[in-house]
């Protein structure tokens, strides 16, 4: 195997196992730097301190029967202020985005969670759909933020999974970051840029990925295709990856940047608030290879969020 393809057997589009090897959802390159969680203490699942604050530091808390592990670090500004949940992408855990949490939560508090089947939390009994997933989301945002809005920032596999979220729970999340999510029409924009007949790498990505859609990833997640729901006015900020890291597949590359950006595109639709950017220089990983890009469309949501909390109050 070549160089570039070595490389492109590693990087993900979506998510990863050591058997699929590539995906469209969210695995990295082993040799990346990964993050550790954040500080914390593993005591009490209680979602609130004696003294009345919120959970902080990273624990284990029991979520309908199951143990799912959380860290909430960062700046509280109390009742009223939004807090930022991080959802990061298939095959990763969430010490993935501790140095992006820490960095935001110079700012806001942040919280983030390992899904069943990722990292420290425990593996599904079964298939999940977005529905059972969801269910965990929601049970960990009661016990991290309370009656507080809610930012959810979520990167690939986690992006998705935050905008099917949202439709459904307007009374809770008010604001959506997307880095580099997976696409709505994921199975259709693969199926189509890669033939059934391509062979080589292109022909094992594509089955890989399908394989993947299907739920056969760790979180045992079956993703289909849908269409994008509205979430409202909600400000959403949808940040796509600006180096052609998928243009490595041979043949195919260009078809599925194409594909990937009209996916992107796509999920403008979910809000009548909502942006869309270019990391220039970030590949899939943008909260890693462009921090600042990543940071700083957070930072536009949650502002927003507090500005329309207080005119509300």
């Amino acid at each position: 195997m070549t160089r570039k393809g070595r490389a492109f057997s590693t990087v993900a589009l979506c998510c990863c196992t050591a058997a699929a090897g590539a995906g469209l959802v969210g695995c990295e390159d082993a040799s990346k730097a990964e993050g550790k969680p954040a500080a914390g203490h593993s005591a009490s699942s209680a979602e609130k301190r004696p003294d009345g604050g919120l959970l902080t530091g990273t624990r284990k808390i029991d979520v309908s029967g199951h143990s799912v592990h959380v860290s909430c670090s960062g700046r509280d500004e109390g009742p009223g202020a939004p807090v930022v949940v991080l959802l990061s992408g298939g095959g990763d855990h969430l010490g993935k985005m501790a140095a992006f949490q820490k960095t935001l939560g110079n700012k806001n508090r942040v919280c983030s969670y390992d899904r069943l089947g990722q990292g420290a939390s425990d593996k599904p009994s079964g298939p999940q759909t977005f529905e059972s997933t969801g269910q965990i989301l929601t049970g960990v945002l009661k016990r991290v933020a309370g009656d507080r809005p809610v930012v959810l920032a979520g990167h690939s596999l986690g992006g998705i999974i935050a905008a099917r979220y949202a439709p459904d729970h307007r009374d809770k999340v008010k604001g959506l970051v997307l880095l580099d999510a997976t696409s709505p029409t994921n199975t259709a924009d693969i199926a189509q840029a890669i033939p059934e007949s391509a062979g080589g790498e292109a022909g094992q990505l594509r089955e890989q990925n399908l394989a993947i859609f299907r739920g056969k990833n760790p979180e045992k997640l079956r993703i289909p295709d849908g269409k994008v729901r509205s979430a409202g006015d909600i400000p959403v900020e949808v940040v796509k990856h600006g180096k052609p890291y998928l243009a490595a597949v041979p043949e195919y590359g260009p078809a599925l940047e194409r594909s990937w950006t009209r996916g992107q595109h796509k999920w403008r639709a979910l809000s009548t608030e909502s942006r869309g950017s270019t990391a220039e220089h970030s590949g899939h990983y943008i909260y890693l290879e462009e921090p600042d890009v990543a940071v700083e469309a957070v930072h536009r949501v949650t502002a927003r969020v507090a500005d329309a909390e207080r005119s509300a109050g």
